[in-house]
Protein backbone atom coordinates (compact mmCIF):
# COMPACT_ATOMS: atom_id res chain seq x y z
CA UNK A 1 0.00 0.00 0.00
CA UNK A 2 1.29 3.18 -0.75
CA UNK A 3 1.24 6.23 1.90
CA UNK A 4 1.30 9.87 1.14
CA UNK A 5 2.63 12.04 4.36
CA UNK A 6 1.41 15.19 4.62
CA UNK A 7 4.07 17.85 6.07
CA UNK A 8 7.00 16.29 7.50
CA UNK A 9 7.54 18.26 10.14
CA UNK A 10 7.03 16.93 14.25
CA UNK A 11 4.47 14.46 13.73
CA UNK A 12 4.92 13.57 10.12
CA UNK A 13 8.20 13.81 9.95
CA UNK A 14 8.90 11.48 12.77
CA UNK A 15 5.80 9.02 11.83
CA UNK A 16 6.28 8.61 8.23
CA UNK A 17 10.02 8.57 9.08
CA UNK A 18 9.02 5.19 11.26
CA UNK A 19 7.23 3.38 8.67
CA UNK A 20 9.50 4.28 5.95
CA UNK A 21 12.65 3.08 8.02
CA UNK A 22 10.45 -0.16 8.60
CA UNK A 23 9.83 -0.39 4.75
CA UNK A 24 6.80 1.13 4.43
CA UNK A 25 6.35 2.55 0.82
CA UNK A 26 5.94 6.37 1.83
CA UNK A 27 5.97 9.82 0.33
CA UNK A 28 6.00 13.02 1.97
CA UNK A 29 4.36 16.25 -0.21
CA UNK A 30 6.03 19.30 1.15
CA UNK A 31 6.76 22.32 0.74
CA UNK A 32 9.57 23.33 -1.68
CA UNK A 33 11.90 24.75 1.04
CA UNK A 34 11.64 21.59 2.76
CA UNK A 35 11.53 18.98 -0.16
CA UNK A 36 15.17 20.80 -0.85
CA UNK A 37 16.27 20.60 2.82
CA UNK A 38 15.23 16.29 2.67
CA UNK A 39 17.15 16.58 -0.32
CA UNK A 40 19.68 17.51 0.44
CA UNK A 41 20.53 16.48 4.55
CA UNK A 42 18.14 13.62 4.41
CA UNK A 43 15.22 12.87 6.78
CA UNK A 44 16.90 13.17 10.52
CA UNK A 45 15.24 11.76 13.64
CA UNK A 46 17.03 12.08 16.97
CA UNK A 47 15.43 10.26 19.73
CA UNK A 48 15.40 7.82 22.86
CA UNK A 49 14.03 5.15 20.55
CA UNK A 50 16.88 5.21 18.18
CA UNK A 51 17.83 8.43 16.01
CA UNK A 52 17.90 7.73 11.79
CA UNK A 53 18.64 9.54 8.32
CA UNK A 54 16.29 8.58 5.81
CA UNK A 55 16.61 9.30 1.74
CA UNK A 56 13.34 10.00 1.96
CA UNK A 57 10.75 9.95 -1.44
CA UNK A 58 9.49 13.61 -1.30
CA UNK A 59 6.74 15.35 -3.68
CA UNK A 60 5.90 19.11 -3.88
CA UNK A 61 2.51 20.92 -5.07
CA UNK A 62 1.54 19.66 -8.54
CA UNK A 63 3.78 16.29 -8.79
CA UNK A 64 1.15 13.79 -8.17
CA UNK A 65 -0.28 11.90 -10.41
CA UNK A 66 -2.05 9.09 -9.25
CA UNK A 67 -4.03 8.46 -6.07
CA UNK A 68 -2.58 6.87 -2.87
CA UNK A 69 -4.18 3.93 -0.76
CA UNK A 70 -3.13 6.09 2.62
CA UNK A 71 -3.09 9.88 2.95
CA UNK A 72 -1.54 10.34 6.53
CA UNK A 73 -2.47 14.62 7.29
CA UNK A 74 -0.35 15.75 9.47
CA UNK A 75 -0.16 19.36 8.80
CA UNK A 76 -0.72 22.18 11.56
CA UNK A 77 -4.41 23.07 12.05
CA UNK A 78 -4.34 26.16 10.63
CA UNK A 79 -2.76 25.08 7.28
CA UNK A 80 -5.47 22.50 6.36
CA UNK A 81 -7.06 25.11 4.01
CA UNK A 82 -4.36 26.08 2.09
CA UNK A 83 -3.18 21.65 1.64
CA UNK A 84 -6.30 20.72 0.18
CA UNK A 85 -5.41 21.37 -3.09
CA UNK A 86 -1.85 20.44 -3.02
CA UNK A 87 -3.32 16.84 -1.61
CA UNK A 88 -6.41 16.55 -3.57
CA UNK A 89 -4.96 14.66 -6.32
CA UNK A 90 -3.32 11.52 -3.91
CA UNK A 91 -7.35 11.00 -3.04
CA UNK A 92 -9.11 8.12 -4.69
CA UNK A 93 -12.27 6.25 -4.35
CA UNK A 94 -10.33 3.61 -1.93
CA UNK A 95 -7.96 6.15 -0.81
CA UNK A 96 -8.10 6.38 3.19
CA UNK A 97 -7.78 9.83 4.80
CA UNK A 98 -6.43 9.85 7.94
CA UNK A 99 -5.99 13.12 9.79
CA UNK A 100 -4.56 13.84 13.47
CA UNK A 101 -4.99 17.47 13.46
CA UNK A 102 -6.13 18.85 17.08
CA UNK A 103 -9.55 19.45 17.70
CA UNK A 104 -12.53 18.69 15.43
CA UNK A 105 -13.03 21.26 13.18
CA UNK A 106 -10.59 19.75 10.23
CA UNK A 107 -13.42 16.93 10.15
CA UNK A 108 -15.71 19.20 8.92
CA UNK A 109 -13.38 20.72 6.21
CA UNK A 110 -12.28 16.87 5.35
CA UNK A 111 -15.44 15.56 4.39
CA UNK A 112 -17.07 19.21 3.29
CA UNK A 113 -14.15 18.94 0.12
CA UNK A 114 -14.21 14.61 0.11
CA UNK A 115 -16.98 13.17 1.37
CA UNK A 116 -17.66 11.25 4.51
CA UNK A 117 -16.69 7.63 3.63
CA UNK A 118 -12.97 8.71 2.84
CA UNK A 119 -12.35 10.28 6.13
CA UNK A 120 -11.11 8.42 9.16
CA UNK A 121 -10.72 9.11 12.51
CA UNK A 122 -7.11 9.76 13.80
CA UNK A 123 -5.36 10.66 16.98
CA UNK A 124 -1.42 10.87 17.43
CA UNK A 125 0.15 11.34 21.00
CA UNK A 126 3.63 12.11 20.57
CA UNK A 127 6.03 14.77 21.70
CA UNK A 128 8.57 16.03 19.37
CA UNK A 129 9.78 19.27 17.82
CA UNK A 130 11.26 20.15 14.15
CA UNK A 131 14.98 22.12 15.61
CA UNK A 132 16.83 24.61 13.47
CA UNK A 133 18.50 22.19 11.57
CA UNK A 134 15.30 20.80 9.85
CA UNK A 135 15.73 17.98 12.20
CA UNK A 136 12.40 15.83 14.22
CA UNK A 137 13.93 15.97 17.76
CA UNK A 138 11.98 13.58 20.29
CA UNK A 139 11.45 14.72 23.65
CA UNK A 140 9.96 11.97 25.40
CA UNK A 141 9.25 8.15 25.07
CA UNK A 142 5.59 8.05 24.15
CA UNK A 143 4.85 7.13 20.70
CA UNK A 144 1.30 6.44 19.88
CA UNK A 145 -1.19 6.16 16.92
CA UNK A 146 -4.68 5.30 16.80
CA UNK A 147 -7.04 5.40 14.19
CA UNK A 148 -10.77 3.79 13.21
CA UNK A 149 -14.27 4.62 11.76
CA UNK A 150 -15.67 7.93 13.04
CA UNK A 151 -18.91 5.77 12.83
CA UNK A 152 -17.54 3.42 15.24
CA UNK A 153 -16.86 -0.49 15.29
CA UNK A 154 -14.33 -1.99 12.83
CA UNK A 155 -14.25 -2.65 8.77
CA UNK A 156 -12.32 -4.15 6.26
CA UNK A 157 -10.37 -1.50 5.45
CA UNK A 158 -9.20 -0.55 9.11
CA UNK A 159 -7.74 -4.31 9.54
CA UNK A 160 -5.75 -3.46 6.23
CA UNK A 161 -4.68 -0.36 7.66
CA UNK A 162 -3.62 -2.05 11.18
CA UNK A 163 -1.87 -4.36 9.27
CA UNK A 164 0.21 -1.69 7.57
CA UNK A 165 1.25 0.48 10.76
CA UNK A 166 2.10 -2.44 12.86
CA UNK A 167 5.60 -3.19 13.35
CA UNK A 168 6.93 0.42 12.48
CA UNK A 169 8.79 1.10 15.98
CA UNK A 170 5.41 2.82 17.33
CA UNK A 171 2.78 2.04 19.21
CA UNK A 172 -0.18 1.65 16.11
CA UNK A 173 -3.65 0.75 17.71
CA UNK A 174 -6.87 0.25 15.92
CA UNK A 175 -10.15 1.77 17.62
CA UNK A 176 -13.93 1.00 17.59
CA UNK A 177 -14.30 4.18 19.72
CA UNK A 178 -12.01 6.73 18.13
CA UNK A 179 -14.06 9.48 18.63
CA UNK A 180 -14.23 9.40 22.24
CA UNK A 181 -10.42 9.10 21.66
CA UNK A 182 -10.35 12.31 20.18
CA UNK A 183 -12.71 14.69 21.99
CA UNK A 184 -10.19 13.15 25.09
CA UNK A 185 -7.41 14.33 23.34
CA UNK A 186 -9.41 17.95 22.30
CA UNK A 187 -9.92 18.03 26.23
CA UNK A 188 -6.33 17.43 26.83
CA UNK A 189 -4.72 19.78 24.56
CA UNK A 190 -7.08 22.56 25.31
CA UNK A 191 -6.60 22.11 28.98
CA UNK A 192 -3.03 21.53 28.84
CA UNK A 193 -2.32 24.56 26.28
CA UNK A 194 -4.79 27.22 27.75
CA UNK A 195 -3.29 26.33 31.48
CA UNK A 196 0.73 27.24 30.22
CA UNK A 197 -0.20 29.39 27.53
CA UNK A 198 -2.18 31.79 29.84
CA UNK A 199 0.28 31.75 32.97
CA UNK A 200 3.28 31.26 30.56
CA UNK A 201 4.71 28.09 32.41
CA UNK A 202 5.35 24.61 32.31
CA UNK A 203 2.78 22.38 34.34
CA UNK A 204 5.76 22.32 37.62
CA UNK A 205 5.91 25.72 37.16
CA UNK A 206 1.98 26.54 37.82
CA UNK A 207 1.13 24.17 40.48
CA UNK A 208 4.45 25.56 42.16
CA UNK A 209 2.72 28.84 42.50
CA UNK A 210 -0.43 29.35 45.48
CA UNK A 211 -3.57 28.48 43.71
CA UNK A 212 -2.14 27.44 40.33
CA UNK A 213 -3.03 23.83 40.40
CA UNK A 214 -6.46 24.44 41.35
CA UNK A 215 -6.77 26.69 38.21
CA UNK A 216 -5.22 23.81 36.32
CA UNK A 217 -8.45 21.57 37.62
CA UNK A 218 -10.65 24.46 36.99
CA UNK A 219 -9.65 24.78 33.11
CA UNK A 220 -9.87 20.48 32.62
CA UNK A 221 -13.46 21.00 34.27
CA UNK A 222 -14.26 23.48 31.32
CA UNK A 223 -12.90 21.38 28.66
CA UNK A 224 -14.66 18.81 29.66
CA UNK A 225 -18.02 19.85 30.10
CA UNK A 226 -17.99 21.25 26.55
CA UNK A 227 -16.96 17.55 25.92
CA UNK A 228 -19.98 16.21 27.90
CA UNK A 229 -21.94 18.71 26.36
CA UNK A 230 -21.32 17.30 23.06
CA UNK A 231 -22.10 13.78 23.92
CA UNK A 232 -18.55 12.49 25.06
CA UNK A 233 -18.38 12.19 28.53
CA UNK A 234 -14.38 12.10 29.24
CA UNK A 235 -14.56 8.88 31.13
CA UNK A 236 -12.90 8.69 34.39
CA UNK A 237 -9.72 6.39 33.95
CA UNK A 238 -8.79 10.18 31.94
CA UNK A 239 -9.59 12.61 34.15
CA UNK A 240 -7.67 11.39 37.03
CA UNK A 241 -4.73 10.27 34.72
CA UNK A 242 -4.99 14.34 33.09
CA UNK A 243 -5.63 15.47 36.71
CA UNK A 244 -2.68 14.06 37.92
CA UNK A 245 -0.55 15.00 34.54
CA UNK A 246 -1.35 18.62 35.14
CA UNK A 247 -0.70 19.08 38.57
CA UNK A 248 2.33 17.39 39.04
CA UNK A 249 4.97 18.67 41.07
CA UNK A 250 7.98 19.15 38.90
CA UNK A 251 6.86 18.69 35.94
CA UNK A 252 8.34 19.97 32.77
CA UNK A 253 5.19 19.11 30.80
CA UNK A 254 4.15 21.97 28.44
CA UNK A 255 1.92 22.00 25.14
CA UNK A 256 2.93 22.36 21.69
CA UNK A 257 1.18 25.05 21.59
CA UNK A 258 3.39 26.63 24.55
CA UNK A 259 6.38 26.12 22.78
CA UNK A 260 5.55 27.76 19.63
CA UNK A 261 4.78 30.76 21.69
CA UNK A 262 7.72 30.65 22.87
CA UNK A 263 9.51 30.58 19.98
CA UNK A 264 7.44 33.42 18.32
CA UNK A 265 5.29 31.22 15.96
CA UNK A 266 1.64 30.85 14.62
CA UNK A 267 -0.43 29.04 16.95
CA UNK A 268 -3.28 26.57 16.72
CA UNK A 269 -5.90 28.65 19.07
CA UNK A 270 -8.60 29.54 16.60
CA UNK A 271 -8.80 25.17 16.33
CA UNK A 272 -8.09 24.19 19.86
CA UNK A 273 -9.62 26.99 21.67
CA UNK A 274 -11.89 28.98 19.39
CA UNK A 275 -13.90 25.94 18.36
CA UNK A 276 -14.28 24.28 21.88
CA UNK A 277 -15.57 28.00 22.61
CA UNK A 278 -17.96 27.62 19.85
CA UNK A 279 -19.39 24.48 21.42
CA UNK A 280 -19.31 26.00 24.72
CA UNK A 281 -21.74 28.85 23.55
CA UNK A 282 -23.52 26.58 21.59
CA UNK A 283 -24.50 24.75 25.11
CA UNK A 284 -24.86 27.45 27.34
CA UNK A 285 -21.72 26.02 29.33
CA UNK A 286 -19.33 28.51 31.49
CA UNK A 287 -15.52 28.70 30.01
CA UNK A 288 -14.07 31.54 31.46
CA UNK A 289 -11.04 30.40 31.76
CA UNK A 290 -10.56 28.76 28.20
CA UNK A 291 -11.95 32.70 27.17
CA UNK A 292 -9.27 34.23 28.76
CA UNK A 293 -6.53 32.09 27.32
CA UNK A 294 -8.42 32.57 23.72
CA UNK A 295 -8.60 35.98 24.58
CA UNK A 296 -4.98 36.31 24.96
CA UNK A 297 -3.24 34.27 22.57
CA UNK A 298 -5.98 35.64 20.01
CA UNK A 299 -3.67 38.93 20.80
CA UNK A 300 -0.53 37.46 20.17
CA UNK A 301 -1.58 35.52 17.27
CA UNK A 302 -3.00 39.06 15.21
CA UNK A 303 0.42 40.58 16.38
CA UNK A 304 2.62 38.15 14.41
Amino acid sequence: MRILVVGAGATGGYFGGRLAQAGRDVTFLVRPVRAEQLRADGLRIVSPHGDVTLAPQVVTAGEISSPYDVVLLTVKAYALESALDDLAPAVGNETMILPVLNGMRHIDVLTARFGEMPVLGGVAVVATTLDDAGRIVQLADIQQLTYGERSGGSSARIEALDGLLQGAAFDARSSTTIMQAMWEKWVMLASLGAITCLMRGTVGEVEATPGGADLALQMLAECAAVAAAEGYTPSEEFLTRTKGALTAPGSGLASSMYRDLQQGRSVEVDQILGDLLVRAHKHAVPATLVTAAFVQLSIYQRRL
